[in-house]
């Protein structure tokens, strides 16, 4: 949105945030970073991706997960997806600045 692409970017901070949201109303996991597993460091990587929804989900205490639930799995690949999605928008908005694109 600071290079004058406002649709662009409220458009992603709206279905980023959403997506992120959805994943801890689907009762997904807040990874902790645990170096003793690679997946779930990595997975505590992409979580903390989407910025500022992550520290306040973790503030307000969600996001623990429940294993048992159904849509346990779902609500992991969004939040996950939504981190990963949030740090591409950022490598390219940061394209975009350096002029190679």
């Amino acid at each position: 949105m600071l290079q004058g692409r406002t649709g662009r970017g409220l458009v992603f901070c709206v279905t980023l945030v959403t997506m992120f949201a959805t994943g801890l109303w689907l009762e997904g996991r807040l990874f902790a970073f645990d170096l003793s597993d690679p997946l779930v460091a990595l997975a505590a990587v992409a979580d903390v991706g989407i910025g500022l929804p992550y520290l306040v989900a973790r503030g307000l205490d969600v996001g623990g997960g429940r294993v048992v639930a159904v849509t346990f799995e779902y609500g992991n690949a969004f939040a996950i997806v939504a981190g990963l999605l949030n740090m591409l928008v950022v490598l390219d908005a940061h394209d975009t600045f350096r002029g190679h694109r």
